[in-house]
């Protein structure tokens, strides 16, 4: 097993380092030579790079928004209103179709006469239509938009399953001495809930750097203006478009590096919590 995970992810990390010193060219017939840092110092000089990080950093506001509509939502279904079990599967359901399918639905009901717009036209509110996806400053929000409506369900549904292995006898105190909603939310299920949304942070944060390509290259390929590419879609543009293979690895370095640390972030909150007596 341990010779199939390093043929399968081994060679290629140890290709993609390689690459990155290199000016590797497309054509067997050029040779390819090593040119040290000049792909490092190429990205750093690009501000079609620093644009794409940039949009990478802009959807890590998503989490927040992710974190805490999640936690709102298992609040209310882990009371079991009726109907619970299908508002709970509802939810879920975005979050295990395939992105490109989703990017292209979307791709339509944000479309200058599509949907949204039609609808808001519809019931008199036509001042609010836009030009969602076409617009270098509606662009990016719609995607991020959609990124939270599809990930939202991975939440809530971590959070549900948290909540329900807590002894219900917790609750049950808090609103014998008079606890409301709100202070039984804030003071018996957010305690229980944070080695679960730490967890649930991260595992989203990896997502935005590292799962968004297939929305940006669905609903818009990068722009308009460059206005919603990310660091994946340069990496593609610079490997697959314009053939310099060096410069797209040494993006895909750095991005391996980000995506590390938080990686290493993520093992280190689970040893936290798993010392101080919670587990994720």
């Amino acid at each position: 097993m341990l010779i199939v995970v390093a043929a399968v992810f081994g060679y290629p990390l140890v290709q993609l380092v390689r690459y990155s010193f290199q000016n590797v060219s497309p054509s067997p017939f050029i040779p390819t030579r090593f040119v040290g840092l000049d792909n490092f110092r190429f990205i750093w000089d690009d501000d079609t790079f620093h644009t794409a990080i940039g949009n990478n950093f802009k959807l890590f506001l998503a989490v927040p928004t992710l974190v805490v509509i999640s936690v709102l939502i298992s609040a209310i279904l882990i009371d079991r209103i009726r109907g619970w079990r299908v508002y709970r599967t509802m939810i879920f359901v975005p979050y295990v179709l395939s992105i490109p399918v989703v990017g292209v639905v979307f791709g339509y009901v944000f479309q200058e006469n599509g949907i949204v717009n039609s609808g808001l036209r519809a019931v008199g509110l036509g001042a609010l239509a836009q030009d969602w996806l076409g617009s270098p400053a509606n662009a990016l929000w719609t995607i991020m938009a959609v990124i939270v409506w599809k990930e939202l369900g991975f939440g809530v549904i971590l959070c549900l399953a948290r909540l329900m292995s807590v002894d219900e006898h917790l609750f049950e105190a808090a609103r014998v001495d008079g606890a409301g909603w709100w202070r039984v939310l804030w003071h018996v299920m957010l305690p229980q809930l944070v080695p679960t949304l730490a967890f649930y942070a991260i595992v989203e944060l990896i997502t935005m750097l590292s799962w968004v390509f297939a929305y940006v290259y669905v609903m818009t390929s990068g722009g308009p203006e460059n206005s919603t590419i990310v660091s994946e879609y340069y990496i593609y543009q610079a490997v697959f478009q314009n053939n310099v293979i060096g410069v797209g690895a040494a993006a895909g370095m750095v991005l391996l590096a980000v995506v590390g640390a938080l990686i290493a972030a993520r093992l280190w909150v689970a040893k936290a919590f798993d010392m101080s007596g919670y587990e994720a």
